[in-house]
């Protein structure tokens, strides 16, 4: 995976290496040049894995404000290299004024429900036409969110966005079990719990929350932004609230169909989680590296974005959205635009 995508380059293709050649970015496989693209058009670099940078091209973009980002091989980040001119104390700055701007926060936690209630009405429409059985309750669900939808713009404050969002996951999870098509006594599914997961199926969707959490941290440290700093989420030491933010519209289309996948494919077993004093579930070694595997998997998987004309692999969205939602914060763009499968 080597491609250009909103003004950067991102280069996934193991033991690669990129040079300067007369002012364009060329990136190399034994020797082979995978592309060439003048640097001049690109505002960044981001590298997962082993990519070897020579230092010429490392020393131009940084001394013209290009960011060098590194990402290991499952993304996580590991460090950004800038020059002296840099611009992300300026988008930190935009990034906190925003938060203090209550007008500001709303527009950006409206996008961040909108987003959410979609994709999940979009998984109720789908498993309406794949569950026949309980076509119309699916299809009554996603017309209650449809409405949770019309309630936004109405929306005053963020309090009230944060009831909406509440009441349409709780909608949205009222119909998760009719989606759990195997092996129901191991996998029955009554309600959404957290602190601690009460069935497998929670630990499960705790567990991909958790890892694609982190991948959202990494994306927005690897664009300068402070993932703590939120807008729909409340702000607590520690907690990750922007990540989370951008989290929400991943989670229904990505996060909870790779769960039921898993499940209704019989890939994870009941075996694969310890049962713990308390009723509580978790998922074992054995279950975690499994689940993994399959997280990695699915990352590599190639989708639609509606403002990019190729497709881009699943694990690059959140990179991808933490760049729009930076430039929303630079003034860039009037509004933040949530991932919407295409």
């Amino acid at each position: 995976m080597t491609r250009e995508l909103l003004n950067t380059l991102y280069i996934g293709t193991q033991d690669t290496y990129a040079h300067l050649s007369d002012d364009n970015v060329v990136v190399k496989l034994e020797s082979v040049p995978l592309i060439k693209i003048p640097i001049h058009h690109l505002g960044g670099l981001c590298t997962f894995g082993v990519v070897n940078l020579s230092r010429p091209l490392m020393a131009k973009c940084a001394k013209e404000g290009r960011t060098v980002a590194f990402f290991d091989s499952f993304g996580r980040f590991e460090a950004r290299v800038e020059g002296k001119a840099t611009g992300n104390i300026l988008l930190r700055r935009d990034q906190w004024s925003a938060h203090f701007d209550e007008t500001k926060t709303k527009q950006l936690a409206s996008s961040f429900v909108a987003g959410k209630i979609q994709n999940a009405r979009q998984v109720l429409l789908r498993s309406a036409r794949d569950i026949p059985k309980y076509s119309d309750a699916f299809t009554n669900a996603a017309h209650e969110l449809e409405k949770s939808l019309c309630r936004i713009s109405s929306a005053e404050t963020i309090e009230e966005l944060r009831g909406i969002e509440g009441l349409a996951a709780l909608t949205y999870f009222e119909m998760f079990d009719y989606m759990v098509l195997a092996k129901k006594t191991d996998f029955s599914f009554v309600i959404r719990s957290r602190r601690p997961p009460k069935d497998r199926v929670n630990a499960l969707l705790s567990f991909l929350y958790s890892v694609a959490t982190n991948d959202c941290v990494s994306a927005l440290e690897g664009v300068g932004l402070d993932p703590q700093c939120g807008f729909l989420h409340v702000l607590r030491p520690g907690r990750p609230s922007l990540a989370l933010d951008l989290i929400e519209e991943f989670r229904s289309i990505l996060l909870d169909r790779l769960c039921l996948t898993l499940i209704n494919r019989k890939e994870i077993q009941s075996s694969d989680f310890e049962e713990r004093e308390g009723g509580s579930f978790l998922l074992s070694k054995e279950g975690r590296d499994k689940v993994l595997t399959a997280y990695q998997n699915r990352k590599k998987v190639e989708v639609k974005h509606s403002l990019l004309v190729a497709k881009v692999p699943i694990g690059l969205l959140p990179h991808l959205q933490a760049r729009l939602l930076a430039r929303t914060l630079r003034g860039d763009l009037d509004h933040y635009i949530p991932y919407i499968p295409v």
